[in-house]
């Protein structure tokens, strides 16, 4: 449809319905690097708010260029939602802290990598307690970043998310950093260093790693918790 001027109009209900899609996997995308308590729903809820503001400010074609543009406006306002709420609770930060101080401990005590029953016994733990711990502290990698951020540089969340197209580790690093982070990865255990290889550079989710390494998502999940401890211990003592 048209107007009398020649513009053409825009159906924004057709809009929603046909790049509703996008909301989803953009949401889905951001999921796989967020804490187990940040509910899909409301990133959706807030992506959807993305793309009505997409369509309304929109001004060139409707094509391809509008999807890298509603793409941007949506992962903007799933930013917002994540900044206002409450994203990452304390008690995972708690959970972390014990795992990194006994991995630190350890490395220090044996010079060696610990094995998850070290890791256990240091903390007091059955090894099936270890492993619950380490589950509900899934997407905890969202703590430690920030730990290493300087106060002039652009926020933490900004640089985690800002090109999901291109590689994670590019998008969520500076150079030095990034250099420091692939030496302490180049040093994990093979099977977590797998894990962090396919999550980052392959961009393989969770289910996708199991099944490449014939284990079940939750496991996969624990082998990424205790890298992530291992790497904030490291990078923590370099």
């Amino acid at each position: 449809m048209y107007t009398a001027t020649g513009t053409k109009t825009i159906d924004k209900e057709q809009f929603v319905t046909e790049f509703t899609p996008l909301v989803k996997r953009i949401a889905y995308h951001m999921m796989t690097r967020l804490p187990a308590s940040v509910q899909v729903d409301d990133l959706i809820q807030a992506g959807m708010i993305g793309l009505l503001d997409a369509i309304n400010r929109y001004e060139g074609s409707y094509g391809r260029q509008f999807e890298s543009y509603a793409a941007q406006r949506i992962r903007g306002s799933i930013l917002d939602e994540l900044r206002e709420a409450d994203w990452l609770p304390r008690s995972i930060r708690k959970k972390m802290r014990r795992i990194e101080a006994a991995v630190n401990m350890l490395e220090q005590r044996n010079g060696c990598a610990p094995n998850e029953l070290d890791l256990a016994a240091e903390l007091e733990m059955s090894l099936d307690e270890y492993h619950e711990t380490l589950q509900s502290a899934r997407g905890a990698q969202l703590i430690y970043y920030e730990d290493f951020q300087q106060e002039d540089e652009e926020p933490f969340l900004d640089r985690l998310f800002i090109d999901s197209e291109g590689d994670p580790l590019n998008a969520l690093l500076d150079e030095n950093f990034r250099s420091t982070l692939i030496a302490a990865i180049d040093n994990l255990p093979p099977r977590e260093k797998q894990v962090m290889g396919m999550h980052y550079e392959q961009e393989m989710n969770l289910r996708e790693i199991g099944e490449v390494l014939g284990v079940s998502e939750s496991r996969v999940c624990q082998l990424h918790t205790q890298a992530v401890a291992r790497l904030r211990s490291r990078l923590r003592n370099t």
